[in-house]
């Protein structure tokens, strides 16, 4: 009789997986916007916030490829539940945080924790991606289709995290929110752990950690669209617009405080959950159904340059405006919910070409090397977030970030259709 383990996985070991990564993406979304906003309040400049978050995207970096080599070796179940329990401790390791000690213990302290919470954050990413590979039918997009529903999916989970968190803070504090959120993610660790069914690979022997770099060139050249794409979004998105928000929405009372909270955290729910939806949407969108690959990568070098006109008209209209007018704000809102209808198309078609170009038997390789890449361009955008917005403020931050939307396309404008079997140059 054949091991259970090694029998085809089943939708139900699809469920399951998801279903543990929503909860994972919920605390993960909560607690950007708790320490983002807990810090603001307390007076951390735009490049001090910025740092808190540099370990979390350094771990990540990290983490993406020896995950990738930890799944090939002992499975997938091995490193979402590994995940899920690094998060538990990340969050009541934060509860720890003495509001007595001095802003740098305070700063290395959080450093140190949100560092752990990338380890998680990307050991369970890593799991539930390459997941995919295995579980979704191949024929007429069904991989372009799952992949999308499990990235759209988790996206609008993390933006309601994001109002989650903003709104622990308002109501029951910083200290209160990691506790009960530790709580919940170490219930649903327990209930997936007891109700995983078999199916997904266990990891074969004898697999070295030299295998981890791909030797495929669209492989290669995709991560490095990866890098600049998220950095275009990062740059604004970690640090500078929810400051700028904060700055002209509060008036420095307790209750203008706790409104312009909700406030921040609702607009950047809203704009996840526009990205989920329309990453959802992208099959459709782009007709995956009946195009051929070759089309598809077409179309991600068009959607990338399409992408970079709107930070640079934004950046324009940033340098025009004699100060935070009201209609300067206006148009923000309007312009990044674009660039995030926009960014998702360009997101969706990556998640896609990186399951397409990589074999089965690599799959958790080259998609640690993908979201190492993804890690690398986060970090870069969360340091240059608080640091140009701290220089050059609006007007640099957006200029910026078209500047690295056009990386992308630059790196999108290599893929072949053909190149998969080619050595990485």
């Amino acid at each position: 009789m054949s091991d259970p383990a090694d029998r085809p996985p089943s939708l139900s070991a699809y469920i399951a997986v998801t279903a543990a990564y929503w909860a994972f993406m919920l605390t993960d979304g909560a607690l950007r916007m708790l320490v983002l906003l807990h810090f603001h309040e307390l007076g951390f400049s735009p490049l001090q916030l910025a740092w808190l978050f540099v370990l979390y995207e350094v771990a990540g970096m990290i983490t993406n490829l020896s995950a990738g080599w930890i799944a090939a070796r002992f499975g997938l179940t091995s490193t979402l539940y590994a995940g899920l329990a690094l998060q538990v401790a990340a969050l009541v390791a934060l509860a720890q945080l003495d509001p007595g000690w001095t802003l740098t213990a305070s700063v290395v302290f959080v450093m140190a924790v949100q560092g752990a919470s990338g380890v998680a954050k990307d050991l369970a990413k890593m799991s539930s991606k390459s997941a995919v590979k295995h579980l979704a039918p191949t024929a007429q997009g069904g991989l372009f289709h799952w992949v999308a529903i499990l990235t759209g999916s988790k996206n609008a989970v993390k933006g309601v995290g994001f109002f989650l968190g903003a709104a622990l803070l308002a109501g029951i504090g910083f200290v209160a929110s990691v506790l009960a959120m530790a709580a919940v993610l170490a219930v649903i660790l327990v209930v997936v752990w007891l109700a995983m069914p078999p199916g997904l690979p266990r990891g074969r022997r004898g697999v070295q950690m030299k295998e981890v770099f791909s030797t495929s060139a669209n492989v290669n050249r995709l991560s490095a669209a990866r890098v600049f794409l998220f950095g275009a979004r990062d740059v604004w998105f970690v640090v500078g617009i929810p400051v700028y928000f904060y700055a002209v929405l509060s008036d420095g009372s307790e209750a203008g405080n706790r409104a312009a909270f909700f406030l921040i955290g609702g607009f950047m729910a809203t704009w996840t959950i526009l990205y989920a939806a329309v990453q959802a949407s992208a099959p459709r969108l782009l007709r995956a159904r009946t195009r051929p690959e070759a089309e598809l990568i077409r179309a991600a070098r068009g959607w990338a340059w399409t992408l970079a006109v709107i930070p640079a008209a934004l950046s324009l209209a940033a340098l025009l405006a004699p100060g935070p007018a009201p209609w300067l704000t206006a148009t923000l809102v309007v312009g990044l919910l674009a660039f995030g209808a926009v960014f998702a198309v360009n997101s969706s078609l990556h998640s896609y070409l990186i399951l397409a170009f990589t074999r089965a038997e690599r799959v958790t390789m080259d998609v640690g090397v993908y979201y190492m890449a993804n890690a690398a361009g986060r970090l870069a955008g969360t340091v240059l977030s608080g640091l140009s917005y701290q220089l050059g403020g609006l007007a640099l931050m957006l200029g910026l970030a078209a500047a690295m939307v056009a990386g992308a396309g630059f790196a999108a404008g290599r893929l072949t259709p053909d190149a998969a079997e080619e050595p990485a140059i």
